[in-house]
């Protein structure tokens, strides 16, 4: 919740004037429970929608990273709270774990997948073939000399967060009509 990619995809969210709800998984930061490889994640996941829908009562965007964002759109796709869902940083493999996107294919909300070209947790070589077998509305970005948290390679060096907020921010625009 509190590392630059969550924060700088915030301040998109935020700066189009939509509410933002951040939040840890069970046993991250002061969080409590423990971590449950992605099944107890996604009950969490629905607990922030049914807190969301009972705050607000508005449609919801779901964006999430990295680990985060297997399990918003899990969660996402099968909640019809949920208009749209966005990865950011797509894994296919981490921390022993292996992803697996089939829920995807029956997922027909609109998507949008942001991640780095180097990326070390979701080679592109890998990850494209399972974002393209998505159903559609869908869109790719893939953010050219970046790796899993948009900072940049020995190769194109800076950090690419202000790429990834642009195309977060073009897609809710055209998408949704926000802002401009």
């Amino acid at each position: 919740m509190h590392n630059k990619v969550v924060y700088h995809a915030m301040k998109v969210f935020s700066g189009l004037g939509l509410p933002v709800l951040r939040f840890n998984f069970r046993g991250v930061g002061l969080s409590e429970g423990l971590h449950d490889h992605g099944r107890g994640e996604v009950d969490d996941a629905v607990a922030a929608l049914d807190w969301l829908d009972r705050r607000l009562g508005l449609p919801i965007l779901l964006a999430g990273f990295s680990f985060g964002s297997f399990i918003g759109m899990k969660a996402g796709c099968a909640d019809s709270r949920v208009k749209g869902v966005v990865g950011l940083g797509v894994p296919s493999f981490a921390e022993g774990r292996n992803y697996a996107y089939e829920f995807l294919k029956g997922c027909t909300k609109p998507k949008l997948f942001i991640s780095g070209d180097h990326d070390q947790y979701g080679p592109r070589d890998v990850v494209e073939p399972l974002l393209e077998s998505a159903a559609e509305p869908k869109q790719i970005v893939w953010i050219e000399g970046a790796e899993h948290f948009f900072q940049g390679t020995p190769s194109s060096p800076g950090p690419k967060l202000d790429q990834m907020q642009a195309a977060l921010r073009a897609w809710l625009v055209k998408t949704y009509g926000l802002g401009g």
